[in-house]
């Protein structure tokens, strides 16, 4: 049922294919990137040619090149899908790349590592610094949180892989405290994922912060490595939903992800949508659904210019 604004769809609640978010979170020698490729790989239904890896590492994800081929169940010789991104590491320069991967047709993203983001070159405390202002790290937190909201719009699981080090309290200087290992990145991070958790003694024992019971018997062990058994498993939980139009769903989660570039950019992907995605779309509603997000987008857009004019004009006045 359509509401008579477009705002959202209202229907009978049912499980459908779903895109989840991970994140394995970790010290050096932890074990988060092998357990992420692991993982995808059951994910992807052991398709490797399914995998993406966004590499932030100076190209050490190309070291586990050959991780899949010496799989101790299922070796295959088909490569996985791996992109450098090198700095500076910006919030919009990682959506862009997530979103490289999904036109590629990527169906489980891995981004090792997250935390350039956070505290690399050009990223948000680089951002926020170099406004010299408190503005500085709104500007930083608007950024992050387009990235995030490109990562839960598009058509791929995401695993975040994210560093992890020893933080302290030092609020007061002569009581310093050590708030033990905690990951390097935006405070509310790990509870935006669908599973997170730190990982210790290369990916043997996992801390879970956050998963949802019905993926308790496969990442929230907390002993045992997490395993290629494990991702597939997931999998064939998504997949028990509902069964969708593969081509429908992904012409709709790609739509949602331009969306938020207001009517032009919408406009144009859905003149690249194939013909039968674009009846699904109109006839569920969905289209006139992401229409209205993107004039929505467009509406703010112009308040924020009107406002910033109004501003203008006073400091001028």
């Amino acid at each position: 049922m359509q509401d008579e604004d477009n705002i959202i769809v209202i229907r009978p609640a049912e499980r459908e294919g779903a895109r989840l978010i991970f994140c394995f979170s970790g010290t050096s020698g932890s074990g988060k990137t092998r357990t992420a490729l692991e993982f995808a790989y059951g994910l992807t239904n052991y398709d490797p040619g399914k995998i993406g890896f966004l590499d932030t590492e100076n190209r050490r994800g190309s070291l586990y090149a050959d991780v899949l081929k010496a799989h101790k169940t299922r070796p295959t010789n088909t490569p996985f899908l791996i992109a450098d991104l090198d700095a500076p590491f910006s919030p919009d320069r990682y959506k862009r790349a997530v979103l490289a991967f999904q036109r590629a047709g990527v169906e489980v993203l891995i981004v090792d590592s997250y935390s350039h983001m956070w505290e690399g070159i050009g990223g948000c405390s680089d951002i926020a610094a170099k406004h010299k202002s408190v503005q500085g790290w709104k500007i930083a937190k608007d950024a992050h949180k387009d990235f995030i909201n490109a990562i839960l719009s598009v058509d791929m699981h995401i695993i975040l892989c994210i560093r992890a080090r020893e933080q302290i309290d030092a609020t007061d200087p002569r009581n310093i405290k050590s708030l033990g290992v905690q990951p390097i990145c935006e405070k509310n991070l790990m509870f935006e994922m669908t599973a997170s958790m730190m990982m210790d003694n290369e990916g043997k024992h996992q801390d879970v912060i956050k998963c949802p019971g019905e993926l308790q018997p496969f990442l929230g062990r907390g002993q045992g490595y997490i395993t290629s058994e494990d991702g597939a498993a997931v999998r064939a939980w998504v997949d028990g939903g509902k069964p969708i139009d593969p081509a429908t769903e992904r012409a709709f989660n790609t739509l949602r992800s331009v969306a938020e570039g207001g009517m032009r950019a919408y406009r144009a992907e859905w003149n690249r949508t194939p013909e039968s995605a674009r009846k699904a779309l109109e006839a569920d509603g969905r289209h006139e659904t992401l229409k209205a997000q993107a004039a929505a987008f467009d509406r703010q857009r112009e308040r924020v210019s009107s406002d910033a004019d109004g501003l203008n004009e006073q400091r001028v006045e």
